[in-house]
């Protein structure tokens, strides 16, 4: 009879009330969806750092004739081969140093033109103003100073590039991206709280007839309490369903039937992270409302 009742003033208070319970689902469908997303976000630039920076090379490049003329690193010339094959055995010799691959200038000029070749500087350019280079795979991407300070200075080399630091700009507006999401999801959090707490206070002044007569007859606070805490908690969990929905939802049409296929150069995230982020928003969504509801009770219980 107990759970019979509880069930009815749960069913009699969402009625009353739909069209701010409504605001609360969505609201809170809204919030946790972005909570969701930035979650993913943050496994998305993990993969993708994971993934690049295991593949990005050190680049020794050195200098031509026209560099000669131009860069203030040659000022001594041309790289000689004598200079090239020094540093190719120093390189060698480095334990960080997992591979060294030689590209020639017209390497170089045909990778150019594969990749640039609709552009307009395209046309203007030759094979002799382009660098040859060391292509350099580390044991360990994060030490990289190790080959800018031995190399850079040296007679013939006009740059030494990390190539992360190309992807570092990514990464950081990623990483940017992922924080707004964050900083829309909170704010989306307080304003569902709000909504949680009036609704709940709302309620329970339409029925405070009925809770009166319940404590006269010596019903306790938390048995008076619950349909207004199952209220909000059912609210909470039908808006986590709904931002459930919209992750699902965004990793199959928005990821896997189009990014995927659009940009395959991005190992984008999988199921895994998917269904990892699931129990956390549904656990998340109920429990929110719930202790929201408990404490906006408080005080009205004391009356």
């Amino acid at each position: 009879m107990r759970a019979q009742f509880v069930f009815s003033e749960i069913g009699v208070g969402l009625r009353r009330n739909l069209t701010m319970t409504f605001a609360v689902i969505v609201s809170v469908a809204l919030s946790l969806g972005l909570f969701g997303a930035s979650l993913l976000m943050r496994d998305q630039v993990g993969t993708m750092k994971g993934y690049w920076y295991d593949k990005v090379n050190v680049s020794i490049f050195f200098c031509n004739k026209a560099d000669a003329e131009s860069s203030d690193n040659c000022e001594k010339g041309a790289v000689t081969a004598e200079q090239k094959k020094e540093i190719r055995a120093e390189l060698n010799d480095l334990k960080i140093v997992d591979s060294v691959q030689y590209e020639s200038a017209e390497e170089a000029y045909k990778h150019y033109k594969e990749q640039f070749g609709d552009s307009p500087l395209a046309s203007s350019l030759t094979p002799d103003q382009m660098q040859e280079s060391f292509r350099i795979k580390l044991t360990d991407p994060e030490k990289y100073q190790v080959i800018s300070s031995a190399f850079a200075d040296r007679p013939g080399v006009q740059e030494v590039q990390d190539q992360r630091n190309l992807l570092e700009n990514l990464f950081n507006l990623l990483n940017g991206m992922n924080w707004a999401a964050l900083g829309v999801m909170a704010l989306m959090l307080v304003v569902a709280i709000m909504l949680i707490v009036n609704t709940v206070r709302v309620s329970a002044f339409s029925r405070r007839r009925e809770t009166g007569i319940m404590r006269l007859v010596g019903a306790s606070s938390f048995y008076i309490q619950l349909p207004f805490i199952m209220e909000a908690a059912i609210a909470g969990l039908i808006g986590a369903g709904f931002a459930s929905v919209l992750l699902v939802g965004g990793k199959y049409f928005m990821i896997d039937n189009w990014l995927s296929e659009k940009i395959l150069l991005i190992n984008f995230v999988g199921w895994d992270a998917v269904i990892k982020v699931l129990p956390l928003v549904f656990a998340i969504g109920l429990l929110m409302p719930a202790l929201a509801a408990f404490f906006a009770l408080r005080k009205y219980l004391k009356v």
